[in-house]
């Protein structure tokens, strides 16, 4: 570690399960997703669009947020249009460019995935917590 300080077998261990429970978490929002029709990415996309601090909300914000290349995000938001979850409107600032609004239905699957999201963070919080104290 950069402190100078070795690191053990219990630091090597409590990574270990951190990862683990990241993963779990993961494997856990990939099945919620995918009982609602959506893949993750899908899913992270209607996340972003609806989280964004900003109402302009563009195809390049969408692939920042998710770590694509502006390719792939166009084609992720390609499909989300054709599946009726999104749509497309000119900027009122720069015509080249489309900003994102979620239609009703997504909204509506997107509460439904929040709120069951947010039940099993708040179900793994004392294992988190008590996982990062153990980092420290």
């Amino acid at each position: 570690m950069t402190d100078g300080h070795e690191l053990t077998d219990a630091d090597y261990a409590a990574l270990a399960e951190f990862r683990y429970a990241l993963r779990q978490f993961q494997a856990f929002s990939e099945r919620v997703a995918a009982n609602c029709g959506l893949t993750p990415q899908q899913h992270q996309a209607l996340l972003a669009i609806r989280a964004a601090a900003h109402a302009n909300v563009s195809v390049g914000y969408v692939a920042e947020r998710l770590s694509l290349k502006p390719h792939s995000a166009t084609g992720l938001i390609d499909r989300l249009e054709a599946l009726g979850l999104v749509t497309r409107r000119p900027s009122p600032d720069d015509g080249r460019q489309a900003l994102l609004e979620l239609m009703p239905r997504a909204q509506t699957l997107l509460r439904q995935l929040s709120e069951t999201h947010r039940e099993e963070i708040v179900r793994l919080r004392p294992m988190l917590t008590e996982l990062l104290a153990r980092i420290d």
